[in-house]
């Protein structure tokens, strides 16, 4: 509750400070309102940390990127990452509380093992599955996402895709502060602020931070949480720059497990119910503190460092299996968890660009150092027993169960040490050859801290990108490449003795791909296709564990467009269309063992697809429909349990009375569509998505 009450008071401090003093420097004169009346699709000559840290622009890397502003997330109402995120090409949300709720799935690969998160193009590792960072989508500048293996910029891990969030930055050119105040169904109440500018000529900030609570959509699914992002960048001469960060986040989300299936269907009349405790528990707390520097060397050359450190505390106190017992109308509860995390990550990036000819061509190159340590501690009341039944209509939740004590678990340490290095190298004046390498070296030691003993591993993998690009002409390239990329069986942080036996996943990408401007820049459009082979993985089982797979591939395509259609109409659409399959995989069920070759991974959909349609008809009226699609899937290895597809659409319509004021209404889910996120635990359950849910929002700038 203390550090709570601590970042709020920060946040509160630091935006009432900015308003100060923003005073001298804010120009009061009100300003002409002139609305969103053109629309653009630009993104091709954009440059992001998710594709490359050679600072080229996404039509010149040969991998399929986009940019999801954070300006079109926050008019869409996306409240979170996650949903901010499915709005981007094949990539679906598959999260669950038990690992943050953070989950996705990529390419035919599903988990934050396979689908990397970044923070401001820094990895934010894994433990037991986990990610709790960030959450709210006020405090970020944009989403950046990568398709497809990233090992050889960010470590192993990755073989999906990368996701990079970048908070807002700092606005050296003119000062403004953004308030949001709003109000929607479940008793939902969103109160937010955001300063920025110089303070000086050489010194600007930005401070942004907001609180959600909510009633939920389920009974008892009270949440809240407080998200804070804050930097200050000084010059201290001209050519060097340091910036100091400190962001956060407390988040207490619903303590929710999923809808248990009847006759494996989901069932409206439980829609509502939360079968979980009374005094159930869910809590994150994420700090996160950096200290970046860039320093022009030269024309030429540039250097960069950044040192972090991340803590992050976690605690589930809940009971997490629900069955429904169809002979007596009763939900059979099991598996009562109390687990507890606490983890810090140190690290430091040190990196040196390189923008000159070599052997007279254009040539970019960055090499670097890599170095963190990961200090991590699980306590819990592991074996996790405890069972009760309860009535499926009409019960009361009742207390925890504690069966099993909580005990101090273990501690894991990593050292990991990496050397990268990218290069782009142009052939011609139409060719460009680009090629990335990352060695590194990893050291992991966990202490079982009951039994007294523990046990070590080391890895040292060599991943690689090797990759064309050809402008056909100013408007269209060509690009191909192939990767190579590694993951850890299970999760680093949290790998287990079995796990450890095992050498790190291999895969490997083929990609090639079209990017396209028209209509003299009004239009945009990507088209790839690509192969993924990943060997020697582990995958949920029956039984609650996993099981080694020797073999699984994924083959897609992949199409994205963007077209201002009128100076008032845009439209943007994505649709991702892939087979996703284990070659090479037998289960054993009951003392039988079965082939799953052929079958479709867990939670894993072979079509998805995204429409928006924004129109301003007027400079102060704005509106746009969306549409979301996610193919079946299945909750099984066997492909018995078929979790549906699904289509939600979402609104909004924004009046802008003058420049300074905004006022909105938006929908999600407007067809009330019932549709599953994710299986989980033993497949008798569903995480269902939120219901139809409208939101008034009030948003002023200064």
């Amino acid at each position: 509750m203390h550090r709570r009450v601590m970042l709020i008071t920060a946040a509160a401090c630091l935006i009432t400070l900015a308003a100060h003093a923003q005073q001298e420097i804010l120009e009061l004169d009100p300003l002409i309102v002139t609305g969103k009346t053109e629309a653009t699709a630009a993104q091709l000559e954009a440059q992001t940390e998710a594709g490359s840290r050679l600072g080229i622009t996404i039509k010149e890397t040969p991998a399929s990127v986009e940019i999801i502003p954070g300006e079109v997330v926050r008019e869409r109402g996306d409240l979170n990452t996650q949903a901010a995120v499915a709005r981007a090409t094949g990539i679906t949300p598959a999260g669950a509380p038990g690992d943050g709720s953070t989950a996705l799935v990529a390419r035919g690969f599903y988990g934050p093992n396979s689908v990397m998160q970044l923070y401001d193009g820094t990895r934010l590792y894994v433990a037991a599955s986990t990610i709790t960072f960030p959450v709210d989508t006020w405090v970020l500048d944009r989403v950046e996402v990568l398709r497809g293996p990233a090992s050889v910029l960010y470590g192993e891990g990755s073989i999906g895709g990368a996701i990079n969030f970048v908070p807002r930055q700092p606005n050296r050119k003119a000062a403004s502060i953004d308030l949001i105040a709003a109000a929607g169904r479940f008793d939902t109440f969103r109160l937010g602020a955001a300063a920025s500018g110089p303070i000086s000529e050489r010194a600007a900030y930005q401070v942004a931070a907001i609180g959600t609570k909510s009633n939920g959509f389920v009974d008892r699914g009270e949440s809240e949480r407080v998200s804070l992002a804050s930097s200050l960048a000084l010059d201290v001469t001209q050519d060097l720059t340091i910036k100091f960060s400190l962001d956060g986040t407390v988040n207490k989300p619903d303590r929710y497990f999923g809808t248990p299936l009847v006759n494996g269907k989901i069932d409206d009349r439980l829609r509502e119910e939360n079968y979980n405790v009374a005094d159930s528990r869910i809590s994150y707390e994420d700090y996160w503190s950096r200290l970046q520097a860039a320093w022009r060397a030269s024309p030429t050359v540039s250097v960069r460092n950044e040192l972090y450190f991340l803590t992050a505390d976690r605690h589930w106190r809940n009971a997490e299996g629900f069955e429904f017992l169809p002979a007596t109308s009763q939900v059979r509860r099991t598996t009562y968890i109390e687990i507890l995390h606490d983890m810090q990550q140190t690290g430091n990036r040190f990196d040196v660009s390189v923008n000159d000819a070599l052997f007279g061509h254009k040539n970019r190159f960055v090499g670097g150092v890599d170095l963190n340590k990961i200090r991590f501690r699980r306590d819990s009341n592991s074996p996790f027993g405890g069972e009760s039944t309860v009535d499926a209509f009409n019960f009361a939740p009742g207390q925890f169960l504690h069966v099993d004590p909580t005990l101090p678990g273990f501690k894991s340490r990593i050292t990991q040490y990496a050397l990268f290095a990218e290069d782009a190298f142009d052939l011609t004046g139409s060719l460009k050859a680009l090629a990335g390498l990352r060695y590194e070296k990893i050291d992991f030691t966990r202490d079982n801290l009951i039994s007294g003993t523990s046990f070590a591993k080391k890895f040292d993998p060599l991943t690689w990108r090797l990759g064309a690009v050809y402008a056909i002409n100013a408007d269209t390239t060509l690009y191909g490449q192939v990767s190579r990329g590694v993951e850890a069986l299970g999760d680093l942080v949290t790998l287990s003795l079995d796990e450890s036996q095992f050498n790190l996943t291999k895969a490997r990408q083929y990609e090639l791909g079209v990017k396209k401007s028209f209509l003299a820049g009004r239009g945009e459009a990507t088209f790839a296709v690509y192969d993924i082979v990943k060997k020697g993985l582990l995958v949920p089982d029956t039984a609650g564990g996993s099981v080694p797979v020797g073999q699984q591939s994924s083959r897609g395509v992949e199409v994205t467009l963007r077209l201002a259609a009128t100076r008032t109409l845009s439209i943007e659409a994505n649709l991702a269309a892939l087979r996703a399959q284990f070659d090479d995989f037998s289960e054993d069920v009951g003392g039988t063992v079965v082939s799953r070759n052929g079958n479709q991974p867990v939670n894993v959909p072979e079509r998805a697809a995204n429409l928006w349609l924004t129109h301003t008809p007027h400079a102060q009226w704005r509106w746009g429909l969306g549409a979301r699609y996610v193919g079946k899937r299945y909750a099984d290895n066997a492909n018995t349990i078929e979790v549906p597809a699904y289509t939600v659409l979402d609104a909004f319509v924004s009046y802008t009375p003058r420049a300074s004021l905004t006022l909105s209404l938006r929908g999600r889910n407007l067809a009330n569509r019932d549709y599953a996120i994710a299986s989980y635990y033993t497949n008798t359950q569903f995480i269902l998505g939120e219901q139809r849910a409208f939101e008034l929002v009030a948003e002023a700038r200064f």
